[in-house]
């Protein structure tokens, strides 16, 4: 995409090359039927100071993952530039209309904005908020720590997530970085190899590259926040932005997993479905993962599910109620070597 062309649709509060802390927006033209010439106000901060990299930092492209967020409006509201060697850019709350209506999809057009990228800047509103990520924010930025959690519909074990690429030098220095957020296990994902992700547009753009999933359920996780808050200035201590004393000791060595394409468990019936095993649970290819039930047919046996791979269970669903297609259960095989 064209970088000026999505600047043109743009007006933002901020100036990138100023030095000390802006707490501001950019917009978004927005013309509906109750607004003519109404805008999507998006939260923008920067802080710089002196030289270094640039680290770009997302919460809320799903609007119903709570805890990248929190962590980022904090950072935002305690962090003194004086302490900082180079530039963090926030945008704590990218997917504004989904995040005020608490949603996975932008209300506005129904779109997943973490399936849309690298984004149009003349599409949709999630189109042209993801095109201002990928044309305006990425070429200038080094890394991108991009925070996720299960949102409403899953419950996940909070781990850090490494963005597959080919290349082994930028392989390890996504690892680098992904282990300095000090997460109880990291997990390679590559969304069943789908590159209209953040992530993936990030690792295409060169940048160093950092995932989460910060549990979920619909709710604020505690323990999550928790490893949300320190992790991302783990991180940020890891690429030398801030200084490190502002990061945590390590806690322990990771484990590490992979997604595989035999990870998900899907409903093949409408229905209730009952889990048969907690999270982190160790299970096995063929075992019985869950049952569907028929609440208004209790004549009709349940329809059993089972896994597909071995490993730990890391993801389940969260509401009971589901429809054939819908993810109930997704498998973190153990994982060594290198990610192509």
């Amino acid at each position: 995409m064209d970088r000026n062309r999505t600047m043109k649709m743009v007006s933002s509060t901020v100036d990138f090359d100023r030095p000390g802390k802006q707490v501001g927006f950019f917009s978004l033209p927005l013309s509906v039927h109750d607004d003519a010439w109404g805008a999507v106000r998006v939260p923008l901060t920067v802080i710089s100071n002196g030289s270094g990299p640039t680290v770009i930092l997302e919460g809320g492209n799903h609007g119903d993952e709570y805890e990248g967020p929190i962590a980022l409006g904090e950072l935002i509201r305690e962090l003194d530039p004086g302490r900082l060697s180079g530039r963090l850019i926030f945008i704590p709350a990218i997917n504004l209309p989904a995040v005020v209506a608490a949603r996975r999809t932008s209300p506005i057009d129904e779109i997943n904005m973490n399936r849309s990228f690298p984004g149009d800047p003349f599409g949709t509103t999630t189109q042209q908020l993801a095109a201002y990520v990928n044309d305006v924010l990425f070429p200038i930025g080094d890394a991108f720590i991009d925070l996720h959690s299960g949102g409403s519909s899953l419950d996940i074990i909070p781990s850090a997530v490494i963005e597959p690429v080919s290349d082994p030098v930028k392989h390890a220095r996504n690892l680098a970085a992904v282990t300095a957020f000090d997460a109880p296990i990291i997990v390679v994902i590559d969304n069943r190899g789908d590159p209209r992700t953040a992530t993936a547009s990030a690792a295409q753009a060169g940048l160093t590259v950092v995932g989460t999933e910060m549990a979920g359920a619909g709710a604020v996780s505690i323990e999550a926040l928790s490893l949300c808050r320190r992790g991302v200035r783990n991180v940020l201590a890891h690429l030398q932005v801030l200084p490190p004393e502002m990061a945590s000791p390590p806690t322990s060595e990771p484990r590490h997993y992979a997604l595989s394409a035999s990870a998900h468990v899907l409903a093949e019936d409408d229905g209730v479905f009952e889990a048969l095993h907690r999270l982190g649970t160790e299970v096995h290819a063929g075992e019985l993962a869950g049952r569907i039930h028929f609440l208004a047919n209790p004549g009709r046996t349940p329809v059993e599910l089972h896994y597909h791979a071995d490993g730990i269970l890391y993801s389940r669903r969260q509401p009971g109620r589901v429809r054939p297609g819908n993810c109930c259960l997704v498998v973190a095989s153990p994982y060594s070597g290198s990610v192509a």
